[in-house]
């Protein structure tokens, strides 16, 4: 639908009523538009995914309460993100396009970019990253494959909604740099690159004001900065004030109908509150949604898909850890599966991304079938229920002499679906007390033992974490992940997953502990940019693992690391990458960029660009990569542009956001017009503007009568205890006005400097 360009339909709105327009401003139903059928315009109907289709017929809901017709599940965002590979995610897309025709679906409400600020969030399955430029690039490929199947995506949530704890109403107090640079650039980058038939506004506040009624997120940056041309849809139940979001940028309202919010759209444009054109022009968008709408297809393969959904699934898993090379799991070793996930797979998480599987696949059955090839005689014990019933001590006994009696044991641990969902958020990293213990017992008894995770949000791998021999974080897979599980274990498939977040040792290590998640109506995003792995690059504080990491089967070798300027604020990064193993895998190729340049606090490091790589053993392959401006610019606030400082920058290759094995540094022009002085400029402004600093204490010292010139260049406490001082209170604290001249023609230096 609509992958190109948002096409308004040809239809004369002067022979609608007023009254019919309104109501087209809101749904005919809870998941569906009015049709104007006398202008053949049909009605459209959304849904909700973003890793499948929940279509629903009969009873609706919005929370996965209710069932949906049968569709493939495949992997979610948290799993796609640990893939850091756009193919993946544009597979997914266009596998989702193609079955949302056969179901008869317009518009499949994905994908997800919001910022994985908390490792507490109850929604982070549904997101890719803890990084902008990872979930932008991923979000993009996703909405390309989609809309390439000719079905709209509805970019969600719009903004800054990073948390379940009082989603409706608590306002995400944010400042605009840290909205520009970390929770803002992922949607930008999908709505310039790939252009989404929609936009879904959040249920949340921003700096007080309904996301859905906020102007300067609808219209002023998405509308007037970014370009976007497709219709700004809200989150079921968003509107509070329907004139307000129409006024902001608001098109259409869902669910529907909602025939007071259409009486009093009504009202305001013959109170002349509103303009009956800024009714017309939304109108014009949501018809434009039907004009491109696809029809229905008929059919889709649900085999073909879920081939698919496993081969996916494959590429997202994050081997942790693997001493002494435990896995993969080799021939004819006994080996011991224990844990209910193992057969009872948790492979998605609740609300409305909940979907109705084709088929499921699960891990017990699929490492039997791989096994019986292998001659791995494999044997299986629950050790635990996810929901506590059973004797959780018999369980745990059975599993440990299993565990004593086999070569290997791989315990399947995670969080069950009851843990983690939309509406709510976690209040804890840990496993399951049950779970951890069994772990322990397992290890304790075992000759080898590899722990494999499912779970949505990244969890604790303290307490446990040193007694095993390998971790497998499988996140949540989709319906294929038993079987990716499988392949992965016994070598089939190659681990190739990196983490996109970080995981800590302590919650309390996480930037945002001490704010997330806000009280009284509020919280505050008092870590600024320092999200994620640039807090704790920059801090230095110690995780578990950090954002970038994991192992392969095979090994890699990066060298020959260039780095050249092409242009003023631009460059690019030239490297060769080679498999130095024995097996065919994929390595991500990870670019950092760090400085000290510039007026503003910068990470340590922030990633700016990565590839994902598949190469034979032996082989090498050159790539290279264009920086652009962004790649080293920062939000200036004052002047409300972005601004590349002049200086030296860190281009650094990164096994992950922690280990850097290469680095080069590339001095940059930059923005060279300097700052313009007033005397509401600070003393060390003055100091450090380029032109002028460099003659300010001399000339200052010459102005100034001898006893205080003397004493200035002295004293150079004197001058740092009035840095921050603005110069027209530092000429107040000199005795008549020898200064006046001097300052004003440094002045009209500064502002000759400036507009160069």
């Amino acid at each position: 639908m609509i992958p190109k360009d948002i096409r308004m339909p040809d239809i004369d709105l002067s022979r609608l009523s007023l009254e019919r327009k309104a109501a087209l401003l809101s749904g005919q139903d809870f998941w569906s538009t009015l049709p104007v059928a006398d202008a053949g315009i049909p009605s459209v109907v959304l849904t909700d995914g973003p890793h499948g289709v929940r279509r629903q017929v009969g009873d609706f809901d919005h929370m996965g309460i209710y069932e949906s017709l049968a569709s493939t599940c495949f992997p979610p965002a948290v799993a796609v993100g640990s893939s850091w590979d756009p193919e993946v995610a544009a597979r997914i897309g266009a596998a989702v396009g193609r079955e949302a025709r056969a179901l008869g679906v317009h518009v499949v409400l994905g994908p997800g970019v919001n910022i994985k600020r908390s490792p507490l969030c109850g929604r982070n399955f549904e997101y890719y990253s803890e990084d902008p430029l990872l979930s932008g690039r991923l979000g993009a490929a996703h909405v390309r494959g989609q809309q390439g199947e000719g079905v709209g995506a509805s970019l969600k949530h719009f903004a800054a909604n990073n948390q379940e704890t009082d989603r409706m109403r608590v306002s995400a107090d944010v400042d605009e740099r840290t909205l520009r640079e970390i929770y803002l650039p992922a949607f930008e980058h999908v709505v310039t690159e790939a252009r989404p038939a929609t936009v879904m506004a959040a249920y949340n506040k921003v700096n007080g004001v309904h996301a859905a009624q906020h102007r300067w997120l609808l219209t002023e940056v998405l509308r007037e900065e970014w370009g976007f041309a497709g219709a700004v849809v809200s989150d079921w139940g968003a509107v509070h004030d329907p004139v307000a979001s129409m006024l902001a940028g608001l098109d259409l309202e869902m669910p529907g109908p909602a025939p007071e919010n259409t009486r009093r759209i009504v009202a305001a444009v013959r109170d002349g509150e509103l303009e009956e054109s800024v009714v017309d022009t939304a109108v014009r968008r949501i018809l434009a949604l039907a004009d491109g709408a696809a029809g229905q297809s008929g059919g889709f393969d649900a085999d073909a898909h879920h081939r698919l959904a496993r081969e996916l699934a494959a590429e997202c898993a994050v081997l942790l850890k693997n001493d002494d090379d435990v896995l993969p799991l080799a021939p004819g070793r006994r080996i011991a599966v224990i844990g209910e996930f193992a057969a009872a797979p948790r492979y998605q998480a609740g609300g409305s991304s909940h979907l109705n599987p084709t088929r499921l696949d699960n891990a017990l059955d699929a490492m039997r079938e791989l096994a019986t090839e292998r001659d791995n005689p494999v044997a299986y014990a629950p050790g635990f229920t996810s929901d506590g019933s059973g004797d959780t001590v018999a369980l745990r006994e059975a599993a440990v002499a299993l565990a004593r009696a086999s070569d290997v044991t791989v315990v399947f641990a995670g969080l069950a679906e009851g843990e983690e969902s939309e509406g709510f958020d976690r209040d804890t990293l840990h496993l399951p007390a049950v779970q951890v213990e069994l772990i322990r017992a397992v290890a304790a008894a075992a000759g080898r033992t590899v722990v494999v995770l499912s779970n949505g949000g990244v969890v604790s791998l303290e307490g446990w974490h040193d007694e095993v021999d390998a971790i497998l974080e499988g996140f949540l897979l989709g319906q294929g992940g038993g079987g990716a599980l499988a392949d992965l274990l016994f070598g089939d498939a190659n681990p190739s997953g990196r983490l996109a977040e970080t995981i800590p040792v302590r919650l309390e290590d996480n930037p945002s502990f001490v704010n997330f998640p806000g009280e009284q109506g509020h919280v505050r995003y008092g870590e600024g940019v320092m999200v994620g792995y640039r807090w704790y690059g920059t801090t230095g504080a110690p995780v578990r693992y950090p954002f970038g990491h994991g192992l392969s089967y095979t090994t890699f070798a990066v060298g020959g690391l260039t780095v050249e300027s092409t242009g003023d604020d631009s460059a690019r990064a030239s490297l060769t990458v080679t498999n130095t193993g024995t097996r065919a895998g994929s390595h991500v190729v990870q670019i950092y960029v760090g400085t000290q340049a510039g007026p503003v606090r910068r990470p340590a490091r922030e990633l700016r660009a990565f590839a994902k790589v598949r190469l034979e053993p032996g082989e090498s392959r050159t790539l290279s990569f264009d920086l652009g401006r962004r790649a080293f610019a920062y939000y200036d606030v004052q002047d409300a542009v972005w601004a590349v400082a002049p200086g030296d920058y860190l281009v650094q290759v990164g096994e992950n956001a922690e280990h850097v094995s290469a680095e080069a540094s590339v001095t940059l022009t930059g923005d060279a017009a300097p700052q313009e002085l007033t005397l509401e400029s600070t003393f060390g402004e003055w100091i450090a503007h380029p032109v002028i600093g460099s003659v300010l204490l001399q000339e200052l010292t010459a102005a100034l009568p001898a006893d205080q010139g003397s004493r200035l260049g002295s004293r150079p406490e004197l001058l740092q205890a009035v840095r921050d001082v603005p110069m027209k209170r530092v000429v107040g604290l000199v005795e008549g006005d020898a200064l006046d001249a001097t300052l004003e023609r440094l002045m009209e230096r500064s502002r000759v400097a400036g507009r160069r």
